[in-house]
This record gives C-alpha cells, sequence and structure tokens, in this order.
C-alpha cells in the first residue's frame, strides 16, 4: 500500500493544483484565492472531505464561472482528484490539502459562496461527536467564511448523521432552506446534477436513501 502511495505523494509535491504543506501558497494563499490562484473572480465553491474530488471535478465540468477547491488531508485521495483535474483540462479546480478544522488558516471571513459537504465519515458513535463535520464546532467555521447569501449543501446515506444535522445546523444560525430523507424520490434530485460519488452508487445499489439538505447562513 505504502508503493502506491508514494507517487501519488510525488505527484502532489508537483502538482500546481495541489496546495499543501511545504508549498508557497500553503501560507499566503487566505482571502487571496481569486487573485493568486484562479486569478479571476469568479465565485469560490469548497468541497469538504472531498476524498477523489468527485463532486469538485464534476461541478466545475458544468460551471465552468465558478471556482471549485476539494479539501481533505489525505494525500493519496487528492492526488487522484488532481490528476483528473488536469487531464480534463480544468484551470478551475484546485486541491488543499489540510484538516478541515483549519478552515480559518486559509479562507477570510465571507470570502466563501457555497460549501458542499458530501457523504463524511458519520461517527456514529457517541464519543466521536467532535469529529462529525455537522457538530456545532465545524458549523461554526463554515458559517465564518461562507458569505451571508452563501448556500450550504449536504449529503449523506446516514439517517443518524442526517437527524443529527437536523439539529445542529439551525442550532449553529444556519436557515435550512429545503430537506429530503429520499433524494432520488424527490423534487429536489436535479439539484445534485447528476454527480454521483463512488460510493454513493454502492449505497444506493445496497437500498440506502440518500438524504439531502440545503442550508444558509
Amino acid at each position: 500500500m505504502a508503493r502506491q502511495k508514494l507517487p501519488r505523494f510525488i505527484h502532489n509535491a508537483q502538482a500546481e493544483n495541489v496546495i499543501e504543506r511545504g508549498k508557497e501558497f500553503y501560507t499566503t494563499i487566505k482571502g487571496r484565492w481569486r487573485e493568486i490562484y484562479f486569478k479571476n473572480n469568479n465565485p469560490i465553491v469548497l468541497e469538504l472531505a472531498c476524498g477523489k474530488g468527485e463532486y469538485s471535478i464534476g461541478l466545475a465540468r458544468q460551471f465552468p464561472d465558478k471556482n471549485y477547491i476539494g479539501i481533505d488531508i489525505k494525500g493519496d485521495r487528492i492526488a487522484r482528484g488532481s490528476k483528473r483535474a488536469i487531464e480534463n483540462n480544468l484551470s478551475n479546480v484546485a486541491f488543499l490539502r489540510t484538516p478541515i478544522n483549519f478552515l480559518e488558516e486559509f479562507f477570510e471571513e465571507n470570502e466563501v459562496d457555497e460549501i458542499w459537504l458530501i457523504h463524511p465519515d458519520p461517527q456514529p458513535r457517541d464519543k466521536e461527536e467532535k469529529k462529525r463535520l455537522t457538530n456545532p464546532a465545524f458549523l461554526a467555521l463554515y458559517k465564518k467564511i461562507l458569505k451571508p447569501d452563501g448556500n450550504f449543501f449536504f449529503k449523506t446515506d446516514n439517517s443518524g448523521l442526517f437527524e443529527y444535522s437536523l439539529g445542529t445546523i439551525p442550532e449553529a444560525g444556519f436557515t435550512i432552506l429545503r430537506q429530503t430523507t429520499d433524494l432520488y424520490e424527490s423534487d429536489m434530485l436535479a439539484e445534485h446534477y447528476d454527480i454521483v460519488t463512488h460510493y454513493e452508487k454502492l449505497f444506493v445499489e445496497k437500498g440506502f436513501k440518500i438524504n439531502y439538505l440545503a442550508a444558509r447562513p
């Protein structure tokens, strides 16, 4: 496994669309994504815990007038997304390798237009609540970097995490605009732009329902 990961880490070190520790942008990019990386004034959209960046890449293809940033701590996963973005000539996609709780180190207040959180680890045990990406501490971070009219989109196959999030999201100062416990049978299906991640496909094939909500600070 380590031998498989090493080439991906080397790729990240050399790829211009990967921002990680040791690179100049890692410490200078905060508040300057449009200025020094994307070099445009287009909206900034984040995919948190992006894995292989399937949503970032899928959205970037459909919306070339937006800037997408996939964020994850796993370098081997980010490398796969980076390679796909390069192969598809997508200049409106970047990948940031950092823990989600460090978002304030890379984004100014009200700098972000949209946040997508797609099938995060549900962290089901009570003692893991602090790791859930919809717990109050994480939501406070999202609210701070989002614009007042920004959007927060959340999808999960885990009904327990979704129920938990229906409580924490409003408590954190977000308004839930719409929600469903069965995305594929709802009138909101078009909102996921026909982007299906590898794991979502597996979940659906096993009979799991996809929960979805859209919220705003």
